[in-house]
Order: C-alpha cells, then sequence, then structure tokens
C-alpha cells in the first residue's frame, strides 16, 4: 500500500477564515490543504484532502480508507461531541485515526470537553490552529514507522 494520508475535515471547516476568526484563526481551509500538500511532499508520502458538512459522507470515506490509506486526520468539528456513528466507524475500519482540532476544545464550553472519537483515535491534537496539521502528520507518520 503507497503511504498515503487521508485528512478529513468536518462541517463548517469549509467557512475557515471567515467563521469566528477569534476562535479558528484567519487562515482559510484552502491555506491549511495547501501547508499539508507541502508537509506531505517533506514526509514523503501522499495525501487526500477533503471536507464536507455531512456526518455520513464522513463515516463513508473512513470505510473506505481501509487498505487505500494507511492513517486518517479527522477533523469531525462539533460531530466530535455528538457521533457514536463516526466512533463507531473508526472502531471497524480499523485505519489509524489522529484526531484533531483547531481550538482548544478542553478551554472551551463544557459540552466540547467530550470527544467520541478520543477513545478510538491513537492521539489528540489541539488548541495549535493550523499548525495542528502538519504536527498531526508528524505524529501519524512517526506513529506508521518505516514504509512497508
Amino acid at each position: 500500500m503507497t503511504r498515503s494520508i487521508l485528512i478529513l475535515n468536518g462541517p463548517n471547516l469549509n467557512l475557515l477564515g471567515t467563521r469566528q476568526p477569534e476562535v479558528y484563526g484567519p487562515t482559510t481551509l484552502a491555506d491549511i490543504e495547501a501547508l499539508c500538500a507541502a508537509k506531505a511532499v517533506d514526509l514523503g508520502v501522499e495525501m487526500a484532502f477533503t471536507q464536507t458538512n455531512h456526518e455520513g459522507v464522513l463515516i463513508d470515506a473512513i470505510h473506505a480508507a481501509r487498505g487505500v490509506h494507511a492513517g486518517v486526520i479527522l477533523n469531525a468539528g462539533a460531530y466530535t461531541h455528538t457521533s457514536v456513528a463516526l466512533m463507531d466507524a473508526i472502531s471497524s475500519a480499523m485505519v489509524p485515526v489522529v484526531e484533531l482540532h483547531l481550538s482548544n476544545i478542553h478551554a472551551r464550553e463544557t459540552f466540547r470537553h467530550q470527544s467520541f472519537i478520543a477513545p478510538v483515535a491513537i492521539g489528540q491534537i489541539c488548541g495549535f490552529g493550523a499548525a495542528g496539521y502538519p504536527l498531526a502528520m508528524d505524529a501519524l507518520v512517526t506513529y506508521l514507522g518505516e514504509p512497508q
């Protein structure tokens, strides 16, 4: 299998740059994708990058990652705090997942402290804004180890 990372972005992340910049920063999703593409080159991996506002599309993408991608970086947005279905998809797909958030969810509203993703993820990165994406890529590649 080619060393490929799938980067999945959930609801409302298409509005980055204009949506609550005091919380999520001024960086757009296109800027983040470019940042990730450059990091993928540095790491010697392929990358797929997508965003959807639909929970089922995220679930389908996680299922489809099995056998195609070596791992997934998931910014599930608000679905992090509500979706048992995403948790089950991650458990079922048997693909390592890094949970990612732009803001520090543990320093925000109490309802954001609960993550249904964390118990089935290999780790969580939050609070570093757009810089969290290359951090997550480093962490995932390190977790995966040397190519087989």
